[in-house]
């Protein structure tokens, strides 16, 4: 799909670091109008660019626990999908494909050439399909708590399903329903914060974003054909006790992908980077500087 740029608005043009590697003129903060919808961006830290993208329905305050850890030796830019956090759809017709095109487009106008990539769930899903758009985009890449396979019969309806309850009854009320699927019981029961934190993203999606996201997932294209081709690192990062994504949907995806390697994080459900938000985060710190 053909990327369309037309308007970047840095909300705050404080990020001119001193050193020339990429990524360090980008803005602390600003919005990029991509596609027909408007992308919020947030970024922090200094060093090569190490672009983040969340799932659904959540934003790039999934990350808000790995920034400090991750800003020490990179440019940490964390992106909204349309319709999410404070990025702006312009109506409820999204898919993988479109997300992964728009994200490309972020990226065109930071000028971030190259970058290292990672994507939690749904915001796996779109990075499987910016490598397959412009592999030469990526230095290495790191999926988290995602899939690579279509939505069966089951799934597809439980999506769209999802998408339908937000319609009907507010973006709100799929906080109760998405809870479980995040974070381990533990972590609910002992850890009120968490919940409280994660259940203010949802909330905060549009009913466009929601309903959109919902079908994405719903129709999502099938990744699998794309493993064997990822020709740069790549590491798979999951919860050990995901019940969305379980380990073994990472194990298939590693076997498949060349040279890839693997990290449970134990004690994590399907959010790992925020339940476990230290542990994922020197994960991904370690991988990142390891292709330096």
């Amino acid at each position: 799909m053909k990327r369309t740029l037309t308007t970047l608005t840095a909300l705050l043009a404080t990020a001119a670091l001193a050193g020339g590697a990429q990524g360090q003129t980008v803005p602390d903060r600003g919005t990029v109008t991509v596609n027909g919808s408007t992308v919020f961006y947030k970024a922090t830290g200094s060093g090569q660019p190490l672009l983040l993208i969340h799932g659904y329905p959540l934003s790039g305050e999934l990350f808000k626990n790995n920034r400090a850890l991750l800003a020490r030796n990179f440019r940490v830019i964390t992106v909204d999908l349309p319709g999410f956090g404070l990025s702006r759809a312009p109506s409820a017709d999204a898919s993988i494909e479109n997300y992964a095109s728009t994200v490309l487009g972020v990226m065109d106008a930071l000028k971030l050439n190259q970058v290292v990539a990672g994507g939690m769930s749904m915001g796996g899903m779109t990075l499987f399909q910016m490598y397959k758009m412009a592999p030469e985009r990526f230095k290495g890449l790191i999926f988290i708590d995602t899939t690579a396979d279509p939505s069966g019969v089951a799934e597809k309806a439980n999506w769209l399903g999802t998408g339908q309850q937000a319609q009907e009854k507010g973006v709100a009320s799929l906080v109760d329903i998405l809870m479980p699927r995040m974070l381990t019981g533990e972590s609910r029961m002992k850890m009120p914060n968490q919940v409280m934190h994660l259940g203010s993203l949802v909330k905060q999606a549009s009913l466009n974003g929601a309903v959109g996201g919902a079908a994405a997932l719903a129709n999502r294209p099938d990744a699998n054909p794309i493993l064997p081709t990822i020709k740069v690192p790549t590491l798979y990062l999951f919860g050990a006790e995901d019940n969305l994504t379980p380990p073994e949907v990472a194990m298939k995806m590693q076997m498949n992908t060349p040279g890839s390697r693997l990290v449970l994080i134990p004690g994590a459900g399907h959010a790992a980077t925020f339940e476990k938000a230290d542990a994922a985060a020197r994960a991904m710190n370690d991988f990142a500087l390891s292709l330096r």
